[in-house]
């Protein structure tokens, strides 16, 4: 019975996912409403590129704006490789070249030569179009959910185990093309992150010890009486977006959220979740020394975690965003 009603509730989303997707013109606040609650994975990739910008919601502008943008980075790609790997800046291709292979190094979709050839791309055109930024390490991280949600909209085999150099060249380029826009969308909205000293995560990871301080005093308290920073363990969640703390699939339904939330939910609402995140393991980490403490966090039991536990983590942090969210020294 219960299967049955999980069933019927998900066909009813889905077709009011459809409905809203067939219009001629699409209503992006019912869109934005419907995709809070997670996206269906047949539809994903075009309601993230819709929530992007990246699409037009006139369908009638859709093909022309996709060969437009696609055209135009093939030809970034080719003016930007066009004296070979020598012409290139050497210090961003370095370490570009140094990082793509450690890329989610379990999935063997990330191991393809075809993948990191696609990624390698994207961040060098990425870079060098971003003078003020150039390539920092987790950018690396932030294109593989983009990447994996539109190339399965190509396949019928889970992503993570497909080899992407199977497809036609011109799909390839395609898919090259939509994660590269769509990254630099979402990269717009937090580009204070990656610049000279990386201010704006300097910023989250202040607020994140203020906000904790308010949701569990205890933990912070113990975290401050182990003499444990703040920055030595969410610097990373920060940059990364806790993709080194989870697998994709969450952080990919973390996703769903975070663009129906709105440009500035990467680094807001993030926040929230982040706290939520700490707070989950309170009673583990108050029993714990620093280096227990550091070492825990660092490698976080969260392999199993599915949908259902990337959604506690928003619902949570929604509710604490509600309370908390206009507080002024959280906003600084």
């Amino acid at each position: 019975m219960l299967q049955r009603k999980k069933s019927s509730r998900s066909t009813r989303r889905q077709q009011q996912f459809l409905h809203c997707l067939q219009a001629s013109t699409i209503d992006l606040a019912t869109l934005r409403s419907l995709a809070w609650r997670g996206v269906p994975s047949e539809l994903r990739p075009m309601v993230w590129q819709l929530l992007l910008g990246y699409l037009p919601v006139a369908k009638e502008a859709r093909k022309a704006t996709l060969a437009r943008k696609r055209a135009e980075y093939e030809a970034g790609v080719q003016m930007a490789f066009a004296k070979g790997i020598d012409g290139l800046d050497q210090a961003i291709w370095h370490q570009i070249h140094i990082d793509v292979p450690r890329t989610n190094p379990g999935r063997s979709l990330w191991q393809r030569e075809a993948t990191q050839r696609s990624l390698e791309r994207i961040l060098y055109v990425w870079a060098i179009r971003h003078p003020a930024c150039g390539y920092v390490q987790g950018i690396n991280d932030l294109a593989t959910p983009f990447f994996e949600v539109f190339l399965s909209a190509y396949i019928d085999p889970p992503p993570e185990t497909f080899d992407p150099g199977l497809l036609p060249a011109a799909t390839l380029s395609a898919l090259e093309a939509d994660t590269f826009w769509c990254l630099g969308k979402m990269l717009d909205g937090i580009q204070d992150n990656y610049i000279f000293a990386q201010p704006g995560i300097q910023r989250q990871v202040r607020r994140l010890g203020e906000l904790v301080a308010r949701i569990d005093a205890p933990l912070h308290a113990h975290l401050q009486s182990q003499g444990v920073e703040y920055m030595q363990f969410s610097f990373r969640w920060m940059n990364c977006l806790l993709m080194r703390e989870m697998a994709v699939q969450s952080i990919v339904r973390l996703w769903d959220t975070y663009l129906a939330e709105g440009p500035d939910a990467f680094s807001d609402f993030h926040l929230y979740v982040c706290a939520v995140f700490l707070h989950k393991w309170t009673t583990e980490l108050q029993t714990m020394d620093f280096q227990g403490i550091i070492m825990y966090l660092q490698s976080l039991p969260t392999q199993n975690w599915s949908d259902k536990d990337a959604e506690m983590l928003l619902s949570e942090a929604f509710m604490y965003k509600t309370l908390f969210g206009n507080s002024a020294h959280l906003n600084k």
